[in-house]
């Protein structure tokens, strides 16, 4: 028997219960001579520094890209965009105070980070207590909750030959 293309289903799709979210996040820039080094909110000592429109924190782009992801509210260049004068040179810390407002919005709030950072040099590992209470001070929830690791590329691909520094972080954010 032929089933009439005109009737209703009856099945429908399940509805997600919103309690847990997750999101991941990737952000790269390009290492130059001339500007200050900030990752994780924190300013390291070093020769060189990322470029970019803003202050050029991987860390914290990426993070925020994850917690936007995880909400369903694009990215954060859609939100603070690189032709936007009032982001020229943004500590990246305000960026990420304004994603945690943007998804409080829709009743979420940061569950836990987890993130890897990809650099040659400077060795990262002496920072990271720093980056994570920084990081955790921004976000409004507990140091614990930020995990943030450190890693090298063993000299392959531009992050090897230090032309640039990437970042990836994956969050969960829970329903209020």
């Amino acid at each position: 028997m032929k089933k009439d293309s005109t009737q209703q289903s009856s099945v429908t799709a399940p509805q997600p219960t919103g309690g847990f979210r997750i999101g991941f996040g990737y952000d790269v820039h390009k290492l130059v001579e001339g500007r200050e080094l900030w990752l994780g909110g924190i300013k390291i000592d070093h020769t060189l520094g990322l470029l970019g429109h803003s202050d050029a924190d991987v860390l914290i782009h990426a993070i925020c890209d994850a917690l936007l992801g995880a909400a369903n509210m694009r990215d954060i260049g859609y939100h603070f965009p690189d032709t936007g004068a009032e982001f020229k040179d943004i500590d990246s810390k305000i960026l990420l105070r304004k994603t945690v407002a943007l998804i409080a919005e829709k009743g979420y709030h940061v569950g836990n980070i987890d993130a890897t950072v990809c650099a040659e040099r400077p060795k990262l590992n002496p920072h990271i207590p720093a980056m994570q209470a920084c990081l955790a001070e921004v976000m409004g929830c507990e140091t614990d909750a930020v995990s943030i690791k450190a890693t090298t590329t063993e000299h392959l691909g531009f992050t090897g030959r230090e032309e640039g520094i990437s970042a990836y972080a994956v969050c969960l954010i829970e329903k209020d």
